[in-house]
Order: C-alpha cells, then sequence, then structure tokens
C-alpha cells in the first residue's frame, strides 16, 4: 500500500470539507430549487464535479477506467443540458 505524501494529506484536509459542504449545498438547491433552471444548474455542478473528482482520482491511480467514467459522466450532464435548453425554447421533448 502507497503512503500518501504529507502534502497530499493537509491537501485532503482543506479541499476535501469545502467539497464536501459545496455538495451538500448543489443538493439542497436540486432538491429545493425555486425554478427549474436553478435545478438544472444543481444538478449540472453536482455532475461536473463528481467528473473532475473522479479525473483527480484517475490521475493519482492511474487509472484508466475512472477517466472514461468522468467523461462519459460530463457528457451525460451536457446532454442533460441541451436536453432541457431544447425542451425549454420549443416546449417539446426529442424535436
Amino acid at each position: 500500500m502507497r503512503l500518501m505524501s504529507f502534502g497530499v494529506v493537509m491537501l485532503m484536509r482543506i479541499i476535501l470539507p469545502l467539497y464536501v459542504t459545496a455538495f451538500i449545498l448543489y443538493t439542497v438547491r436540486a432538491i429545493k430549487g425555486p425554478t427549474i433552471p436553478d435545478i438544472i444548474l444543481a444538478v449540472d455542478c453536482m455532475s461536473f464535479d463528481i467528473a473532475a473528482f473522479m479525473a483527480i482520482l484517475a490521475v493519482y491511480f492511474k487509472s484508466v477506467y475512472l477517466i472514461s467514467g468522468a467523461i462519459t459522466l460530463a457528457l451525460w450532464a451536457y446532454l442533460l443540458d441541451i436536453y432541457i435548453a431544447n425542451h425549454l425554447t420549443k416546449k417539446e421533448v426529442g424535436a
């Protein structure tokens, strides 16, 4: 098992609580957002944050599978944006 360096541990102690706090705030906004764009923005932020976290873990663990999952998640979030924007502008789904 690989030991983490002191800098990585200190970075995790600072960044991880901020990341968890942001994710909790995004979740609250996604659940009780006053408008549809607020909810979509919160879901996008959660998706892109998870994708970025997976990409960082993929670099750290040198894993191809994590980075492919991160790319797939980011593309699904982008597809959600396109789909909702199309629906909100045309009021039709799939057109």
